[in-house]
């Protein structure tokens, strides 16, 4: 397992200044500081620890920073039992753990956040997300920015076929054979009318997702990608809110 340990104090020396328990545990570890831009370098962890023994304030913090950046990893406070007070949910962890704990109870810790992770990674595996667009195929159910879309079964089903192959083009005759199926004889004015009844419930600010190529056929389009800067603003202000 790889072990992301977050503290203010580098200078205090190795990861297990913060959490003794782990020198007796075969975990690899990487000790980085309160800053957004050493979280991303270095290679992938399965779990974060924070250090929150000494400065809550600053702790919280860099928990709602790295939940900004999408971390999807668990993530647990290490905190000294007078700490306990203040850590609330509003920090965003999937545990905490007491700097003294031994290195059984530490374990088992690290080993029932990660399960709970896979757990709900396995249970969202069949979604299908195309932007700020979630798809369920086994309850028919499909959501634009959390908010439900009352859809025909077609409708769902263009709307499905679209997100699964975002960016790429495809022909009414493709469309036709892929969601109406080949023994379907109607024409393309089928899908244009489908198109345009998707655009209407996807409402203004969301209609361009499903995309026109003229005289080719229809694409769903997704957002450009915001990049790190937007990123690191917006975990910075955070911080300075805490």
């Amino acid at each position: 397992m790889e072990i992301l340990v977050v503290t203010a104090q580098l200078a205090d020396g190795p990861a297990s200044r913060v959490l003794p328990a782990l020198d007796l545990l075969a975990h690899s570890r990487r000790l980085v500081a309160y800053d957004v831009r050493a979280w991303g370098s270095g290679p992938d962890f399965d779990v974060v620890l924070i250090d929150a023994r000494r400065k809550l304030i600053e702790a919280r913090g860099a928990c709602r920073m790295l939940r900004t950046t999408g971390l999807r990893v668990p993530m647990l406070a290490v905190v000294e039992e007078a700490g306990l007070v203040g850590v609330g949910v509003d920090w965003g962890l999937d545990d905490v753990v007491l700097a003294d704990a031994g290195p059984a109870e530490v374990e088992s810790r690290l080993r029932l956040a990660t399960q709970a992770a896979s757990a709900a990674a396995g249970a969202s595996a069949g979604l299908i997300n195309a932007g700020a667009l979630s798809i369920n195929p086994d309850t028919y159910a499909a959501k634009l920015k959390g908010r439900s879309l009352d859809l025909t079964y077609k409708e769902f089903e263009l709307l499905k076929f679209l997100a699964q192959h975002p960016g790429r083009v495809f022909t009414r005759d493709h469309l036709l054979r892929e969601v109406w199926g080949y023994d379907y004889f109607g024409g393309h004015r089928t899908v244009d009318v489908h198109v345009r009844r998707l655009r209407a419930k996807l409402g203004n600010e969301y209609e361009s997702m499903i995309g026109t190529v003229r005289q080719v056929g229809y694409t769903l389009v997704l957002p450009p990608r915001a990049g790190i800067q937007p990123i690191v603003a917006e975990a910075e202000a955070l911080l300075l809110q805490a």
